[in-house]
């Protein structure tokens, strides 16, 4: 009987999970086709350059720059385009996680109907808020009302058990937040890595056209270019990962907070009511 509330719970949580994998799986090679198809297309078009010579003709604005960044620039902005497209969905699931109005407003809430007593009105107002945040106060206070009921256990025994309680809805919910989070962490890294690889490749050749004895001007600067588009590809790239993986962890501690300062309301309140019986 104890194991038969999680089993409902279950299998959504694996839905999901499963989602949010096939999700990634097809991001990623997704964005390294587009990436691909705008660096040959679009940044490759010969309207860039000069006389409409790729090879060695002088650009003519930012998407010629970005084009004689080599063939790692698509790459590199594949990343970009991943950072981008996981953020949505991740500012997606951890708004719908969030509920249909503030978190902080609806923890207010709970807590005005837990000081007055009010166990279903708290359940109601979950059902209205919905969410990660919601399911896992609803669960408390679900197992809150089967404690009262319950005669073969103590007062700690019963607070035990709604704390238990919340800690494995808590559990099955908070996971899902994180998806897709390392994908953004390993950008951060991978990012520069990329980026400096294309900076090494576009001097060695820099430094192979000045060891000729009649230094190309044309594809000297080529490979400085080379050099600089892929630092500069790298380094954005990272900027962005870091900045979007910060913001999503702030919003996932700050609802982890909400889960634990209602879960500890709710267990605070049924020891405190229930203490003298």
């Amino acid at each position: 009987m104890a194991n038969a509330p999680t089993k409902p719970t279950t299998t959504p949580k694996k839905e999901s999970s499963s989602a949010s994998g096939m999700f990634a799986t097809l991001t990623v090679p997704i964005c390294i086709v587009v990436s691909c198809l705008i660096f040959f297309l679009i940044l490759g078009d010969p309207s860039h350059y000069k006389g409409g010579d790729i090879e060695n003709g002088e650009t003519t604005d930012i998407f010629g720059i970005v084009h004689r960044g080599g063939y790692l620039v698509p790459l590199v902005m594949s990343y970009v385009l991943m950072v981008i497209v996981f953020s949505i969905e991740r500012f997606i699931v951890i708004g719908k996680a969030s509920g249909t109005s503030s978190v902080d407003s609806f923890v207010r809430r709970i807590q005005g109907f837990l000081n007055a007593g009010n166990i279903d009105a708290a359940s109601a107002e979950c059902d209205k808020q919905k969410g990660s945040v919601a399911n896992v106060i609803k669960a408390g206070l679900k197992k809150y009302k089967e404690m009262e009921t319950e005669a073969t256990l103590d007062v700690d025994q019963k607070t035990l058990a709604i704390q238990k309680d919340i800690e494995e809805a808590t559990a099955l919910e908070m996971p899902m937040l994180e998806q897709n989070l390392t994908i953004i962490a390993t950008l951060v890294s991978i990012g520069t890595l990329t980026g400096l690889l294309g900076t090494v490749v576009g001097m060695i050749k820099a430094f192979h056209e000045l060891s000729g004895a009649a230094t190309n001007t044309s594809a000297l600067s080529s490979a400085i270019s080379e050099a600089l588009v892929n630092t500069a590809l790298g380094i954005s790239t990272s900027a962005l990962s870091i900045v979007m993986y910060n913001v999503f962890t702030s919003k996932i501690d700050n609802l982890t907070y909400a889960i634990d300062e209602t879960g500890f309301s709710i267990v605070q309140t049924f020891a405190a009511s229930h203490k003298n019986k």
